[in-house]
């Protein structure tokens, strides 16, 4: 004689769809990831040193 336990149907769907966002996580993790390693800092160009004094100093008092 053959028993087996029936696996509630309503189990199975949770479990299945933790699993779906866990996948979707990782995934968009690694997205993220992959976005930062990407926007690399040393890559971008900084702006020019100023040349002279002009507009270094600014009187605030009025």
């Amino acid at each position: 004689m053959n028993t087996t336990t029936p696996v509630n149907t309503e189990t199975a769907h949770g479990i299945k769809t933790a699993n779906l966002v866990k996948d979707q996580t990782e995934v968009e993790g690694q997205m993220a990831l992959d976005l930062i390693q990407s926007a690399n800092i040393n890559t971008q160009l900084a702006a020019p040193a100023p040349v002279g004094h002009k507009g270094h100093i600014i009187n605030i008092t009025a």
